[in-house]
């Protein structure tokens, strides 16, 4: 199982057993995005996006947002992002953020087209923000695998670290989390666990995220 830290949104328990039920029926819907490719061995988990996930208003809202904010960032090379899994995943829009945000080229190549070529081009993407944002290893929440295979918590949370880190001039939603599965397969069959991914906390865990990623 990846190393996130997941947190289980605060509520009432029927919302707790709503995300249950929805994961129990997204298993047994062969045509639902929880069942989709599950090849899994035995005992292997593996963490999907909800199919309620893109339902959420806030999540929408979050989306909406850092799309505007990086078209507005990006104006002047004539990017226009739409979709944030399918626009970022290959690292060109994001080498182009980064150099706009820091003032600052980055030695890749400008156009990638082959699997590998992306992914090593996005290696030295992420490089150059993990050594921008200092962050400690364990709070580092992307990376090169969920970032190209267009994991949207992974893009959200890399993305909310930048906009913290440049003081962006926008108003990001509070109290935004993404809804999970864990799958994992067992001898008595498949297996699921709803889990919440904090996005983006209250104004005041947000301050003491951030204090607590520069500590050493």
């Amino acid at each position: 199982m990846s190393g996130f830290l997941f947190q289980k949104r605060k509520g009432n328990t029927s919302e707790v057993n709503d995300l249950q039920s929805d994961g129990r029926n997204a298993l047994n819907n062969p045509l639902s995005s929880a069942s989709f490719d599950m090849q899994l061995d035995e005992n292997e988990e593996k963490v999907i996006l909800h199919p309620i996930a893109k339902s959420d208003p806030k999540l929408q809202q979050l989306q909406h947002v850092l799309i505007d904010w990086i078209n507005d960032v990006l104006v002047d090379e004539r990017i226009i992002v739409k979709c944030l899994e399918d626009d970022l995943y290959d690292g060109q829009v994001l080498q182009k953020l980064l150099e706009k945000l820091g003032n600052h080229k980055l030695n890749v190549a400008e156009v990638t087209q082959s699997t590998v070529s992306q992914r090593q081009k996005l290696q030295t993407v992420l490089n150059s923000v993990d050594q921008l944002l200092k962050y400690r290893q364990e709070k580092i929440k992307w990376n090169v695998d969920l970032i190209h295979s267009k994991c949207l918590w992974g893009i959200l949370h890399l993305l909310v670290a930048l906009v913290n880190h440049f003081d962006a001039p926008i108003q990001l939603p509070q109290d935004v989390s993404v809804a999970l599965l864990v799958l994992k397969k067992t001898p008595a069959g498949m297996t699921s666990e709803p889990k919440q991914e904090i996005i983006v906390g209250s104004n005041l865990y947000v301050f003491f995220f951030f204090l607590s990623d520069k500590a050493f």
